[in-house]
């Protein structure tokens, strides 16, 4: 059983590395799976403040999220002390990991850190937040709905961003619904939330018996949420590629248009790690232009 990893010069300690963190998947295959996909996951997390979810004793039992860095992790690991005014520890501030390598990346798994969760800012060289650069759409089905829903609500977002020149690119969450990301540029940190608000109510009000943009779980029965609410510069997103805490391994998964028009049974967008690797050694990085070219946001939705 292997007790430690040199990656690029850089000792990563391992441990327990036969324990299952899921059934019939290890920690040690946790932390192949991202060791491998480090070329096209790492251009995501570069400068986000990475929020952790780790089961220490996998998906049968409890899980917690970890915003503070660990005092025990190696010299190399990078953060960056941000202000969290409002917290529920009533801390002034947290120490949030800066994932930039694949050491950091096996590190990270190395602690059952099976969920990556970052923010749609960045942080410049000092630690100074940046700007939002990323929009994003959640759309999580209700009771009676499926991620089949959420792809056609994804096709009406997607043609209303195509009228404004955006460009929305999807990716399922690895649980039961999916996001778009629309790269942006904006002055303001309210900006991205708005806009997303407007998009959101009015196509509920287009759509009003299959999408909703209120956040009370009573009004999502037969209805697809667009959670508009996760461009408030607090929350965070599933990263892209990143496992998932469920009864078996998952993955949230760039696709492309054509998989959300074809989709027709929740079991046709489902990737574990097996999947996303083969995806990604035949198709690369279906996101790697993501930040390529921002658009500024048009006044209305």
């Amino acid at each position: 059983m292997r007790t430690r990893i040199d990656l690029d010069g850089r000792i990563v300690r391992l441990s327990n590395q036969d324990k299952e963190l899921y059934p019939g998947f290890t920690k040690g295959q946790v932390v192949d799976y991202y060791v491998e996909l480090a070329p096209v996951l790492l251009p995501h997390l570069a400068n986000r403040p990475v929020t952790l979810r780790r089961w220490p004793d996998g998906v049968s039992g409890p899980s917690f999220f970890e915003k503070n860095l660990s005092r025990s992790a190696p010299d190399w690991v990078e953060s960056v002390r941000i202000a969290t005014p409002g917290s529920t520890k009533d801390r002034e501030y947290a120490d949030f990991l800066l994932i930039s390598d694949a050491a950091t990346l096996a590190w990270a798994a190395n602690l059952a850190a099976l969920e990556l969760h970052i923010p749609q800012w960045t942080v410049g060289a000092r630690g100074a937040r940046k700007l939002p650069d990323l929009l994003v759409f959640d759309l999580d089905p209700g009771p009676g709905t499926s991620i089949v829903e959420c792809c056609r609500v994804a096709e009406l977002i997607g043609e209303h961003l195509g009228e404004h020149g955006l460009t929305g690119y999807p990716k399922t969450s690895g649980s039961k619904g999916m996001q778009l990301y629309v790269p942006i540029r904006v002055s303001t940190w309210e900006r991205p939330a708005d806009y997303a608000k407007r998009l959101a109510e009015r196509l509920t009000a287009e759509h009003p018996r299959s999408i909703t943009a209120t956040m009370s779980r009573s009004a999502r029965d037969g209805k697809v949420f667009i959670d508009w609410s996760q461009n408030n510069g607090k929350k965070t997103t599933i990263a892209p590629y990143s496992l998932r805490g469920r009864e078996q391994p998952s993955a949230s998964t760039p696709i492309t248009w054509d998989e959300v028009r074809a989709c027709a049974a929740p079991e046709d967008l489902v990737f574990g790690p097996e999947d996303v690797l083969k995806r990604v050694s035949a198709d690369g990085d279906l996101l790697a232009d993501l930040h390529d070219h921002p658009e500024t946001l048009p006044r209305s939705a």
